[in-house]
């Protein structure tokens, strides 16, 4: 056993596959004690906000409301939400609808706007103009709204005594403040998304429930088609062709069509994340089954179950003492890949919006939803779905890594 663990250890792939998930559990499960709380909703929702330094600001009613990014100017603000190309846009639009082009000056920003908020109509359908391109305007003008306002941001601080915030001064959007000076400043290394949430403490939770589902999901699939497997494998007759019968049925059904059609007759009420990893459990235990299936016809007849048979042992015994422990390495690895594939599959279903309820904590598969719906990728608002994929890929390619080097340990065709 000791050897075997040693050469199990001493596999680079397995090594470097363990690793990367063992430091993603590690930051899944450790950031949320260093970072307990969220940041507070941002009132202009529909917008996502850049990674940077932010700080919270409230209104008259003393409540946090939304965020400001400390490192923008006014400068830099104005052409990051209106670029050259959305400034001759707006030109294109406004000579179609009868301003002359010579009284239009797209350098000018205050002119640019003031033509713009007087002409444009979302309702106006110009001829030739696509869909595509009509939902482009209507975007550039919700995304222009306030972009010269000159009202003043209160700064929040907390009062010590009484626990509410209070205001501790003001700038307007193209002054710089200090952030050493502010007391409330949180740093948004992946921005935040359409609804005004820090994204990493976002994906942190996300990845931790993606977890919990591949890995529910998992166990139920594997102990599943173990437990199938193994009696149609060993029993035989009857026994196996009624296994294989029904194993043959979800075959023939593909696993993710299986997966839809009960994901939308349960209802998004009932679909929990708990709810959403047995529905997967229960549809993906063909191929283990299969496999185990193979694995024990090989090792029924073997020397050792025979002396079990003479002896009188049951086959529950047999099954238990003389089988399992010769195919518990092979099963593992389908535990492993069982795992991955459960995070995978949730993430098809909730980019489908079929997945856990979104009224919950979010799930990677939701983030990625979230950030189709609200055309982050259109947008080019890379923080809102980059991360997910990357995290998505960093799991089930170290899940996979660890796979192959336990294959390579104890498949004896793949030993050097």
């Amino acid at each position: 056993m000791k050897h075997t663990i040693r050469q199990v250890f001493h596999s680079g792939k397995f090594v470097l596959g363990f690793s990367i998930f063992v430091a993603m559990l590690l930051i899944v499960f450790i950031y949320p004690l260093i970072i307990p709380d969220r940041p507070l909703a941002i009132i202009a929702q529909g917008t996502f906000f850049e990674p940077g330094i932010y700080v919270n600001v409230y209104d008259s009613m003393s409540a946090p409301k939304y965020v400001l990014n400390l490192k923008d100017a006014a400068a830099k603000r104005i052409a990051s939400r209106l670029k050259d190309a959305d400034r001759l846009a707006m030109k294109e639009w406004l000579v179609v609808a009868g301003i002359p082009e010579d009284e239009i000056d797209s350098d000018d920003t205050a002119q640019l706007l003031e033509l713009w908020e007087t002409h444009f109509d979302p309702k106006v359908r110009i001829p030739g103009m696509t869909n595509a391109k009509r939902n482009y305007y209507i975007r550039l003008n919700t995304s222009l709204k306030g972009l010269l306002s000159t009202e003043r941001a209160i700064i929040a601080t907390e009062n010590a005594e009484t626990g509410i915030l209070e205001e501790a001064g003001s700038i307007t959007q193209a002054e710089y403040v200090n952030a050493n000076q502010v007391a409330n400043v949180r740093f948004l290394p992946l921005g935040t998304d359409n609804f005004g949430r820090d994204v990493l403490t976002e994906l942190v939770a996300a990845a931790r429930v993606s977890l919990q589902i591949g890995f529910v999901a998992g166990i139920i699939a594997t102990l599943i088609g173990l437990t199938l497997g193994l009696l149609a494998g060993y029993i035989g007759g009857l026994v196996d062709d009624i296994i294989m019968f029904v194993t043959n049925l979800f075959t023939v059904i593909p696993g993710m069509v299986l997966l839809i059609l009960i994901s939308f007759s349960i209802g998004q009420e009932k679909r929990g994340a708990t709810t959403i990893a047995v529905v997967i459990g229960f549809t993906s235990w063909v191929w283990t089954t299969r496999a185990v299936r193979a694995q024990v016809i090989s090792l029924r007849n073997r020397d050792h179950v025979n002396l079990s048979k003479l002896s009188g042992h049951s086959i529950v015994y047999i099954i238990l003492a003389d089988i399992l422990p010769y195919i518990a390495s092979y099963v593992v690895m389908a535990l492993i890949l069982q795992i991955s594939s459960g995070i995978l599959a949730e993430a098809g279903l909730s980019i489908l919006g079929l997945g856990p309820r979104t009224t919950e904590t979010p799930t990677l598969g939701l983030m990625m939803n979230w950030a189709m719906i609200y055309q982050a990728h259109v947008l080019g608002k890379w923080w809102a779905y980059l991360p997910v994929l990357i995290t998505i890929a960093l799991i089930t390619f170290s899940m996979n890594l660890m796979n192959t080097g336990l294959d390579q340990v104890f498949n004896p065709a793949l030993r050097d």
